[in-house]
C-alpha cells in the first residue's frame, strides 16, 4: 500500500501560523484604536504624521462624522491601516503624546518651585534672578509676600496663582 504523500512524516514541510478569529479581531480592535487616536488629533498635530492622502481624507470624514457613521468610519480607517506600515505612524503618536506628558512635568516642576519661592523667600528669589536676570524681582517679591499673608489668613490664593503664572512666563520664555 502506497502512500498519496511522499514525503516521510518526520520531514519538514512549510511552516503555517494558524491565526485564530479572535486574535484577528483583537488586532483589528487595536488598528481601531489607533486610527481613533488619529481621528482625535487637531489639525496641526495630525499634519505632523506620515499619512497617504487617501488615509488624511478618511481621518477628516471621521472627525465630521457622529454615532454610528463615525464608528463605521472607524473601522474602515483600521480596515485601510491593515495595508499600511505602522512604524512611523505609531512613532509619531508617541512622539506627540510624549510632549504632553513633558509638558505636564515641566507645570509641575514650575509649581514646586513657586512652593519653595513662597516658603525660601529671598533666597530662592536670587536663584531666580540669576536664571532670568530680565525678571522684576519688586514685582515677584511683593507676590511672595501677599501669597504669604493670603495663606495666613486662609483667603483664596491669588498671588499664589499670580506668581505661577510669572514664572510659567519666564521659563517658556527660555
Amino acid at each position: 500500500m502506497s502512500r498519496k504523500n511522499k514525503k516521510a512524516p518526520w520531514d519538514e514541510e512549510e511552516e503555517i501560523i494558524w491565526v485564530s478569529k479572535s486574535e484577528m479581531k483583537r488586532d483589528m480592535e487595536e488598528l481601531q484604536k489607533i486610527g481613533e487616536a488619529l481621528v482625535e488629533l487637531t489639525p496641526n498635530a495630525l499634519a505632523k504624521v506620515p499619512l497617504d492622502d487617501e488615509m488624511m481624507a478618511a481621518i477628516k470624514d471621521a472627525q465630521r462624522f457622529s454615532k454610528e457613521a463615525r464608528r463605521r468610519q472607524l473601522q474602515f480607517i483600521g480596515k485601510q491601516m491593515r495595508h499600511m506600515d505602522l512604524e512611523p505612524i505609531q512613532a509619531a503618536l508617541d512622539k506627540l503624546n510624549n510632549k504632553h506628558s513633558q509638558h505636564t512635568v515641566a507645570l509641575k516642576k514650575l509649581e514646586i518651585k513657586r512652593d519653595k519661592l513662597i516658603e525660601n523667600g529671598d533666597s530662592m528669589l536670587n536663584a531666580i534672578m540669576v536664571d532670568h536676570p530680565d525678571a522684576d524681582r519688586q514685582h515677584l517679591r511683593q507676590l511672595m509676600r501677599q501669597a504669604a499673608k493670603e495663606k495666613a489668613q486662609e483667603k483664596p490664593g491669588k498671588a499664589y496663582r499670580e506668581i505661577f503664572q510669572c514664572l510659567k512666563a519666564l521659563y517658556l520664555a527660555d
